[in-house]
């Protein structure tokens, strides 16, 4: 996850199929699949082969699916992400991302893992130390990615309000954080010090949507993906706190804040709802916000910080991505239109991640269209309620005034005559998926 979170950002409270998902239903279903080639170790399931057309193309013009203003269309690096496996290249070198030679063939193992997958992202949430959690989440991935570790389940009760943190750093109120011409730390320090606290967010983020939802028994491809996400971040993490420690700090030196979490806390008890705000709004301020801050890295004299920055970057598009399909499997399988139920979500929940300075071709490009998250390419009568409740002008993403109207009430969650239909009926609209790309 890579997203730059300003200060006074606030929360203002507290799913239509899109794209062939998975290329067999054995692999939607996490049932092991033929081997394909892939750059780094891949086993069991994970070995996916890849959906093509009669021409040899990636079944990507199948994937389209037109909700009223926009087209949400799956991303065509999806299947090449998920096919990658286990990425043991976690040490940056002098040209990126490398295998450190004592992790050579180091493979996976359960060892002392608990014995689920959902247990294994309920002990990273307990974990305090980030470079536990960094273990924890790689050991887990490569463990469930050889078939070591069933997808298991956790109850809700067992799920922490808020996971474990270490000492440092102090957590303050947003507006408490030192911007960076205030900050007694040099300027690259003080961006990857934040992108640091952001990694060890999304970890966290990431096993919470696979702990916290285990016990719907959603189709395991579900889990396989957000389990993915949580060991990319962990792996970006190591980066950060790598370069940190090469440029004489480390993480804690400066104060951070917690309105990460706040999403994932007003999301614990709606999937839909979770797809939106994490995924698909704050993982996707990452692709806004990463030229941005590569650039003003190179312009400091840090091309090594940027170049890393770039890279995660680069590698948030497959989160954004993942949510962007389910929340559609999702809307599809509660015959919801996917558009129209984003705004509502968005606007009553988060309305301040509808404005601001957007990468539209990169959120295009990994199915996020313009008319869903940009107030002001909303429809006047959608985006009206919205600005007058939250303060919000369209046109100036600086812009903030007094709300003109009362606060817009939550969206309806999911009942439980929902939640109870939800895993089967995701599972016949992956079986639909299927048949379409295989004509």
């Amino acid at each position: 996850m890579f997203r730059i979170v300003a200060a006074s950002r606030r929360y203002s409270g507290s799913l239509g199929r899109c794209g062939s998902g998975v290329d067999t239903l054995s692999a939607a279903r996490g049932v092991p699949a033929a081997p394909a080639k892939a750059p780094r170790r891949c086993s069991g399931w994970q070995r996916r082969a890849r959906c093509s057309s009669s021409s040899g193309q990636h079944a990507v013009a199948s994937s389209a699916c037109k909700h009223e203003g926009g087209v949400a269309m799956e991303w065509a690096g999806l299947q090449g992400w998920r096919a990658t496996g286990i990425d043991d290249r976690r040490h940056w070198g002098k040209k990126g991302p490398e295998q450190q030679a004592a992790e050579l063939g180091s493979g996976g193992g359960v060892g002392d893992l608990p014995q689920s997958l959902a247990a294994c992202g309920l002990k990273v949430l307990q974990a305090a130390d980030p470079k536990e959690k960094i273990a924890l989440s790689h050991r887990a991935w490569a463990a469930y990615s050889h078939r070591q570790l069933p997808v298991g389940a956790v109850s809700m009760a067992a799920m922490p309000d808020r996971p474990s943190r270490p000492e440092r750093p102090e957590l303050v109120h947003p507006k408490k954080i030192p911007n960076p011409k205030q900050s007694p730390l040099p300027l690259n320090v003080h961006m990857l010090h934040t992108l640091a606290h952001i990694e060890l967010n999304a970890i966290d983020l990431a096993w919470d949507t696979v702990a916290r939802f285990s016990s719907l028994g959603l189709p395991e491809a579900f889990y396989a993906d957000f389990a993915h996400v949580a060991d990319d971040e962990s792996r970006h993490l190591g980066w950060c706190l790598q370069r940190l420690e090469e440029l004489g700090h480390a993480y804690g030196d400066m104060p951070a804040h917690d309105l990460l979490w706040e999403g994932a806390q007003m999301s614990s008890d709606d999937l839909s709802w979770r797809m939106c705000m994490v995924p698909m709004a704050q993982e996707a301020r990452g692709l806004d916000a990463g030229p941005r801050l590569a650039d003003k890295l190179c312009g400091f004299g840090d091309n090594r910080t940027s170049k890393i920055v770039t890279r995660i970057a680069e590698e948030e598009k497959a989160h954004v991505a993942v949510g962007v399909v389910w929340f559609n499997r999702v809307c599809s399988a509660l015959e919801r239109p996917a558009e129209e139920s984003f705004r509502d979500t968005m606007g009553r929940l988060c309305p301040d991640l509808l404005t601001g300075f957007f990468n539209h071709d990169a959120r295009q490009e990994v199915g996020l269209p313009q008319a869903w998250y940009d107030l002001s390419a909303w429809p006047a009568e959608q985006a009206e309620p919205v600005c007058k409740s939250a303060g919000l002008d369209p046109t100036d993403p600086r812009k903030r005034c007094e709300p003109s109207a009362p606060k817009m009430s939550p969206p309806m969650k999911l009942d439980s005559k929902e939640l109870e239909m939800l895993s089967s009926r995701l599972l016949q609209v992956l079986d639909v998926e299927v048949a379409g790309s295989e004509r």
